[in-house]
């Protein structure tokens, strides 16, 4: 029934949603479907076998309305506008700590320098039992963020267990303004290079990218690396801005078009740049979106950096904010934007995307060619290619899992316990003894791990047996759920690289931040190798753009 009822409020919604007919005949149909929308609730609220929640039901009627025309076009009750208001400006009420939930654990991951929580003892992997006295197992996450966070100025009291302390340690701390940096990392790697990872386009972004522009230039840097990795976008004048750092005054950068004349607009750069010849490498993947895809998109069109890493997620849509009655919003998709060379980077089929929502392979009938200011190729369709692909392991089945269920961190925090002090982030690196205790340690704890073979074979299992293959297939299937089995018991040392590149990474946050995560990766960072090498090598780097 209720799945009946989803389809009805599709069917419904959907007729004036992508009618064409005449304005009066229009207004017509949208009033009539209005009335027939809460006639068939009203029924459905006083007829249905079961008592139903009118927030509930009707929450579910408007998502599966939005979600038909695209992803971006959301309802924001009115609980949630205060989270999208921080989305946007990166700016809340608070102590200034991250938190991640696992099972029924809440654990710190992140403390942010400067701030209340770094200042009163927080530590990154104390868990937190009780919030202002109540237990936080007993309530929702929701319930949770909203006791975190609250006015400036008021006071908050955690009680966390700390691995190493035998008891509760209770803290207390004032709420403050938090401003997330945009750029919460910044410095040189190598001789040569000057790196900038930029993690939102909040307000202040291109300022931000721009001053540690030029404290790099300052220290020395003949190149810069610009990492967009993981960037999901935000705010498209500070994408404008931050183009403007290395292109011309005047230079347009993005065009938005849509069916509405006031979403046609076309924005260009109104400052002077800051360097329009120091090399510069912008770093890419399938996390990098909308403004992170304005910036990578601009700067290839017009030759002004190399692109390197993996196809971008493909989001070339423009969302606005509009205010609904009882404090609620919507946020619709008004526009496309488009490069300067005229790409739409917007995925045009969302049939062809991966799991995570990311642009996977587009057919080539679908692309459209243009050229960059030096004449080279480049094409519309799904997300920005990169000049320099580089391949990147996918993480295992084993690595998420031990990450997900808190084994990295929950070792990060006893490790730090039994070490007072290690190296700097950049030297440091776990010895081979040492992973092999975290092997132990792991090996001690429960959990539950299936490889994707596994679950494969069991698959596999199942449809030979529904198929009367089982009996024919059954010693080879055994055979190879043996071999399985006996490489599982050595997939902690054969993705070793991968989980102690994470547990190198959450020890270094405990000691030094968020500067100590980056700083630690810089060592196996492909993306960054490659594009140290490539400026290392001014004729090619040259050739690539088609300067010479």
């Amino acid at each position: 029934m209720r799945k009946l009822l989803i389809v009805s409020l599709i069917s419904v919604l959907g007729v004036f949603a992508f009618s064409f007919t005449p304005p009066a005949d229009r207004y017509f149909e949208i009033a009539k479907n209005l009335d027939i929308f809460a006639s068939l609730f009203k029924e459905v609220n006083a007829l249905y076998v079961d008592e139903v929640n009118p927030n509930q039901l009707i929450r579910t009627g408007i998502d599966a309305m939005l979600i038909s025309l695209d992803p971006y076009t959301n309802y924001i009750a009115e609980d949630e506008v205060e989270t999208y208001r921080t989305m946007n400006t990166g700016q809340y009420g608070g102590i200034g700590a991250a938190t991640r939930v696992i099972g029924t654990r809440t654990l710190i991951t992140m403390i942010y320098e400067g701030y209340p929580a770094q200042r009163n003892g927080l530590k990154i992997g104390d868990e937190v039992i009780k919030l202002d006295e109540i237990e936080l197992a007993k309530i929702s996450i929701e319930e949770a963020n909203q006791l975190m966070r609250g006015q400036v100025g008021t006071t908050v009291k955690l009680s966390v267990k700390r691995v190493g302390v035998p008891s509760l340690i209770n803290l207390e701390f004032k709420r403050e303004k938090i401003k997330m940096s945009n750029v919460p990392y910044f410095g040189m790697v190598g001789t040569n290079s000057g790196y900038i990872k930029l993690t939102d386009f909040t307000p202040d972004a291109g300022k931000e990218v721009r001053n540690a522009v030029v404290s790099l230039k300052d220290q020395g840097a003949k190149n810069i690396i610009l990492d967009l990795r993981d960037n999901p976008g935000g705010l498209l004048l500070e994408a404008v801005n931050i183009c403007n750092i290395f292109i011309p005054k005047g230079k347009k950068v993005v065009t938005t078009k849509g069916k509405v004349q006031n979403s046609n607009a076309t924005y260009e750069t109104l400052n002077n740049p800051v360097d329009l010849e120091i090399p510069l490498a912008v770093l890419i993947n399938r996390g990098s979106a909308s403004a992170s895809e304005i910036v990578a998109g601009t700067l290839q069109d017009y030759d002004r950096a190399v692109i390197i890493g993996e196809k971008s997620f493909g989001k070339g849509l423009v969302q606005i904010p509009r205010q609904l009655s009882y404090n609620s919003q919507v946020k619709i998709t008004t526009a496309k934007y488009y490069t300067p060379t005229g790409r739409c980077i917007q995925v045009l089929d969302y049939s062809h995307r991966r799991e995570d929502g990311s642009v996977g392979a587009i057919p080539d009938s679908l692309k459209q060619q243009f050229k960059t200011t030096n004449g080279r190729i480049v094409y519309d369709g799904g997300g920005i290619d990169p000049d320099l692909t580089v391949g990147n392991d996918e993480v295992s089945s084993l690595t998420k899992m031990l990450y997900t269920n808190g084994f990295i961190l929950d070792y990060a925090a006893s490790y730090a316990s039994q070490h007072p002090i290690i190296p700097p982030a950049r030297e440091f690196k776990l010895t081979d003894k040492e992973y092999d205790d975290f092997v132990s340690w792991v090996k001690s704890k429960q959990y539950n791990y299936r490889s994707p073979v596994e679950i494969e074979l069991s698959s596999l299992r199942e449809q030979a047996k529904r198929e009367r293959y089982f009996n024919e297939l059954s010693p080879q299937i055994e055979q190879v759920a043996e071999l399985v089995k006996e490489s599982r018991k050595k997939d902690l040392y054969t993705f070793k690289d991968q989980i102690r590149m994470l547990l190198e990474q959450d020890i270094a946050s405990i000691y030094y931040l968020e500067k100590g995560v980056t700083e630690v990766e810089f060592k196996s960072d492909s993306d960054i190798k490659k594009s140290i090498e490539v400026f290392n090598k001014p004729e090619e780097y040259k050739k690539m753009l088609n300067l010479l």
